[in-house]
């Protein structure tokens, strides 16, 4: 129990996973293409490894999971990363011919956004913070 003897002792989101069927590709693509650093490269049972890539100074990492065969891939994966220029992204993303969505602008209070696929066709979120 936390302090106020409810929930939990949680305090931070610290890694959310992305299936992959092919751990290289999906490190060349989320470092390569989308710059991100790899935080962790390391054995995780006979055959697999565990890998961490995040943007450079984020706290929350991607962890790129081995996917067994017949498992699905191409999910949306809910996952939202911040940016500052929405619109740079979304030009930067299609010239690398990464698959992207329009950018999206709902209104006031609501920042502009668009979707993209990973090398797996996994779906994630870039949102003008």
């Amino acid at each position: 129990m936390n302090e106020t003897g409810t929930g939990t002792r949680i305090t931070d989101v610290g890694c959310v996973g992305v299936p992959t069927t092919d751990q290289d590709r999906s490190i060349e693509f989320y470092c390569g293409t989308l710059g991100f650093e790899k935080r962790r490269d390391a054995p995780f049972g006979p055959g697999l490894r565990w890998i961490e890539v995040a943007p450079p100074g984020a706290s929350t990492v991607i962890a790129l999971l081995p996917t067994p065969s017949g498992s699905p891939v191409g999910v949306d994966t809910g996952i939202r990363l911040w940016t500052t220029d929405a619109e740079a992204d979304h030009a930067d993303l299609e010239a690398k011919g990464v698959q992207t969505g329009p950018v999206l602008r709902f209104g006031e209070g609501v920042p502009p956004m668009f979707t993209f696929q990973d090398s797996d066709g996994n779906t994630l979120y870039v949102v003008e913070a």
